[in-house]
């Protein structure tokens, strides 16, 4: 199993951070993403730019503190858990856990930079969103 951890203090409200994170359907701040399906109220496929599949099933879901999925697709199977902390100085720590089992030997060597990099991407493009919603309220 490899696991990926990442974490990012932010200065924005934590109901902005978790309505972000936590939406299955609009992804258009996301830039490795092409859509997202939604086939029901703890399901989504997220597709990457090329058309790729990863399945998701929501396993617990604690407003505004804990975001925990199942994920698989065909080179990996895992799970996911995003946590939200409001800290004294109003700031948010934001932390998120991959714990993924490589299902094509020849790919674990590059599973854990894929995962660093795809979490710096989501923050990055999460840091982004989170500055347009703020300038409009």
């Amino acid at each position: 199993m490899v696991i990926s951890q990442d974490k990012i203090k932010l200065n924005a409200e934590i109901e902005n951070i978790w309505n972000l994170i936590t939406q299955t359907v609009e992804c258009t701040w996301r830039s490795d993403l092409s859509k997202i399906e939604k086939t029901d109220e703890t399901h989504f496929i997220e597709y990457t730019k090329q058309g790729y599949p990863t399945y998701f099933t929501i396993t617990k879901k604690e407003k505004p503190h804990l975001y925990q999925m199942e994920l698989e697709n065909d080179n990996m199977k895992g799970e996911w858990i995003g946590t939200l902390t409001l800290l004294e100085n109003g700031q948010v720590l934001i932390e998120f856990t991959e714990k993924i089992e490589v299902k094509k030997a020849m790919l674990k060597l590059m599973v854990k930079p894929y995962l660093k990099s795809q979490q710096k991407r989501y923050f990055k493009d999460l840091v982004k969103k989170l500055e347009k919603i703020e300038k409009n309220s």
